[in-house]
């Protein structure tokens, strides 16, 4: 036989239900903060500043990549908090005068953003745009440089909902550039450039 819930718990039930969605709808930061946690803001501002990027969006990437977990490796072979590949990492390396880099090196939080955050800002110059940019550093230049060269083959701007082919890519784009936003509210003050 059922229990008849009683009218309060009923009521408590609606009221927590419809309080869960306005927090989820308005987002307040402690609520963004618990969503989208953060690490190594001293390091993401610091190299941020160095390579004249909005240390929002290096969050965003970083959340984005690999959910600041330093350890991870994508199956593509990617590694660390940026999910740089480790021949694009030996070519920053080189650019950079880093002569004593080690794959492994990756690993390392500080070694990871500074490369990630060098990377970005070339791919920022080279495209002209952070959409680009972003569409290069997850679907690679050559792809990016194909895609391009195809809208304007057919007479269009490029458009990345319509000239990415690759669902995770178009995504990627999209998912950093609305995470951004919500790192820049919630970390306003441990996301400043020093």
């Amino acid at each position: 036989m059922l229990k008849r819930i009683p009218l309060f718990v009923l009521l408590l039930v609606i009221l927590a239900a419809a309080a869960g969605v306005a927090i989820h709808e308005t987002r307040p930061d402690w609520y963004a903060r618990w969503l989208y946690p953060m690490n190594h803001a001293d390091l993401i501002s610091r190299s941020a500043s160095q390579n004249q990027l909005d240390p929002a969006l290096v969050a965003a990437v970083i959340y984005e990549e690999s959910s600041f977990e330093p350890a991870i490796s994508s199956d593509a072979g990617a590694v660390g908090l940026m999910q740089l590949m480790p021949s694009t990492a030996t070519w920053i390396a080189a650019k950079t005068g880093g002569v004593d880099f080690q794959v492994s090196d990756l690993r390392d939080p500080s070694v990871n953003i500074a490369y990630g955050c060098w990377y970005l800002r070339y791919l920022i110059d080279r495209y002209g745009s952070s959409e680009l940019a972003l569409a290069a550093y997850n679907g690679g230049t050559e792809n990016l440089d194909r895609w391009l060269a195809e809208a304007s083959a057919e007479g269009r701007e490029f458009s990345s909902a319509v000239d990415i082919p690759w669902a995770e890519t178009r995504e990627f784009v999209t998912s950093v550039d609305d995470t951004r936003e919500i790192y820049a509210s919630a970390y306003a003050n441990e996301l400043s450039t020093q």
